[in-house]
């Protein structure tokens, strides 16, 4: 990957935590910048159409990677496509190590913010009630889910956050 690639990935993906630390919102016109920008360096840089489909394959891996955390309510639009605009500069492979990396951090920060916000308890109930279901059908109980009630969450995370800092460890780490 080229150093104008990973400098203006990283200035976006700086620009998108701060954005989602303040508003908790990834703006589409960063995202969209950011395909647009990664698209015309990978053309500028490449032979035929090998930078085209580099960037086609990075941008799919990131957004299907992420795209059953949004489906099951876990993840928010914008840090889906975030993580395609990702893939979109550093390809299908480092985008799959960003993805990894980022739902360890994402991890963390989720327990840290339980921690700090002593809400433990409610936690606990929600994984509770989400996976007695899921364990009850795997026993062989015909059951149905049984939905969290709309004021049960304990609190988002800003995803965006531990996308850019994944983001930049992998690119980091990629010059060693």
């Amino acid at each position: 990957m080229s150093i104008a690639l990973e400098v203006i990935l990283i200035c976006l993906v700086a620009q998108a935590a701060v954005t989602d630390l303040a508003l908790r919102k990834i703006p589409n016109v960063l995202v969209l910048s950011g395909l647009l920008l990664a698209l015309m360096l990978h053309l500028l840089g490449g032979l035929h159409w090998a930078p085209l489909t580099h960037w086609m394959a990075g941008t799919l891996t990131g957004f299907f990677l992420f795209l059953p955390l949004y489906l099951l309510r876990g993840m928010a639009a914008g840090d889906v496509k975030l993580m395609a605009m990702v893939g979109s500069f550093v390809g299908p492979l480092m985008a799959l190590e960003v993805a990894m990396l980022a739902a360890l951090i994402g991890g963390v920060m989720g327990l840290l913010m339980l921690m700090f916000s002593g809400r433990w308890r409610d936690g606990w109930r929600n994984v509770a009630i989400i996976c007695k279901p899921m364990l009850l059908r795997s026993l062989g109980v015909p059951l149905q889910a049984v939905p969290l009630a709309p004021g049960a969450s304990v609190g988002g995370i800003p995803y965006g956050l531990a996308i850019a800092l994944a983001t930049m460890a992998v690119v980091a780490l990629a010059h060693r």
